[in-house]
């Protein structure tokens, strides 16, 4: 379907054109992120709608972590929604122990250098579903990594999560201007913003574990 086609385009801004996939995607992505900012159950519902138009716009621009990622969010988001309206009352935000912190850190590194290397190879092992190189596949999938991880920490209601986002969001940011998704570059823009302030919201709730 046409709709679905990064090339099919709902209006132009400054010249640059915005389909509207790319459209769907940026604002149900702000809208997510704004209520995850107030730590608002309506994150995840909203989460399910960005997350199917970034799978289909991500394969179209060959980064395929990023594409990957949009399914493991779908998964988690089901998961956060879940604990959140069964557990809010009983889960306030927290703080990561410096174990727990090693051990994401580990993941972090790892479970990019594996990613990369993989997603280097997705269209020399699958050359019918992706005809064209990933690129930047390191970049990408640090992305991928660390957003995994930030999701695991904001259903649990970690504080650590925001300090990941916005790692996440200031390469975001970079490395979608360099593939020329602009509209989705200011949206990481404003992301950087919500999470920052996500971050300061957190802090007046935390209890330390």
């Amino acid at each position: 379907m046409t709709f679905f086609d990064v090339n099919d385009i709902a209006f132009s801004v400054l010249s640059y054109p915005v389909s509207y996939i790319e459209l769907i995607g940026t604002l149900f992505g702000l809208i997510s992120v704004y209520y995850a900012s107030r730590a608002n159950v309506l994150t995840w519902p909203t989460g399910i709608v960005n997350e199917i138009a970034l799978f289909v716009l991500f394969f179209q621009v060959q980064l395929y972590a990023d594409m990957l990622l949009q399914v493991f969010f779908l998964v988690v988001t089901v998961f956060g929604w879940y604990n959140w309206r069964n557990k809010t009352e009983e889960l306030p935000v927290t703080r990561m122990t410096r174990p727990m912190t090693g051990i994401y850190g580990v993941a972090l590194l790892l479970g990019t250098i594996a990613m990369g290397y993989t997603i280097q190879r997705f269209h020399i092992w699958m050359p019918q579903y992706f005809p064209l190189p990933a690129t930047y596949p390191f970049a990408d999938s640090f992305v991928m990594m660390a957003s995994v991880l930030a999701t695991f920490l904001l259903a649990k209601k970690r504080i650590e999560t925001w300090v990941l986002w916005i790692v996440v969001d200031i390469v975001s940011v970079i490395l979608y201007l360099i593939k020329e998704i602009y509209f989705l570059s200011l949206e990481y823009v404003v992301f950087l913003g919500l999470a920052t302030f996500g971050l300061l919201q957190w802090r007046k709730q935390l209890k330390y574990a």
